[in-house]
């Protein structure tokens, strides 16, 4: 599905990663590891096709994403570190505005999602008001309402407690069983047993 090849990344002079090659099939999760600054976010970025690498290419089902980016892009759901939702809208405005800027013309139930994510009751509250963890519930909403084969995902658990770990790797099994696949990092354990998971360290490079 995804192939990244020979990519290598440079950042104020200094080379984060060089020559880089692997692949992710569907039904695979992959853990990008490493300690901060060897560049996990700037490789989920390439990926992601919002910067483009000093060398080298990433493939999506064997074509190039810079020559066909936008059929690529429907494919793809990246949530960063950052939550990306506006913190003067509500839960419920920010999903709507997401389902709309996406072209989802026909709304599903959103309130079953909401109260597996622990947000009903609060999902006409503004998301300022709402806790770092529960801000982030609010930006992984899209995991049950995208149509994306491709995840990825920078550190997706930040801010969510044992219980929202666990529900979250669920919803990973989940899409991996109908063929889709994940790209993330993470500082924690993945505590789910993934047949499928490989996992790629970045070192840094002084």
């Amino acid at each position: 599905m995804l192939h990244i090849k020979s990519v290598t990344c440079i950042k104020q002079e200094r080379c984060l990663f060089a020559d880089l090659n692997f692949s992710l099939n569907s039904g695979q999760i992959m853990q990008l590891a490493g300690p901060n600054g060897a560049g996990k976010t700037s490789l989920l970025r390439i990926v992601a096709g919002f910067s483009v690498p000093d060398e080298g290419a990433i493939f999506y089902n064997q074509q190039a994403i810079t020559k066909h980016y936008e059929e690529y892009a429907t494919d793809l759901l990246f949530i960063g570190h950052k939550t990306g939702v506006n913190v003067q809208l509500s839960a419920l405005e920010n999903v709507r505005h997401w389902l709309h800027i996406n072209g989802y013309t026909n709304e599903p139930d959103l309130y079953p999602i909401l109260a597996k994510l622990g947000l009903v009751g609060l999902e006409d509250v503004p998301v300022r008001m709402l806790s770092a963890g529960q801000q982030r519930r609010v930006a992984l909403v899209r995991l049950w309402l995208s149509d994306a084969k491709l995840w990825v995902l920078d550190e997706p658990f930040t801010a969510l407690d044992k219980n929202g770990v666990a529900f979250l790797q669920q919803r990973f099994s989940e899409h991996l069983k109908s063929g889709g696949a994940i790209l993330l990092t993470t500082h924690q354990d993945l505590t789910t047993q993934f047949e499928n998971l490989q996992t790629v360290t970045l070192e840094y490079r002084y």
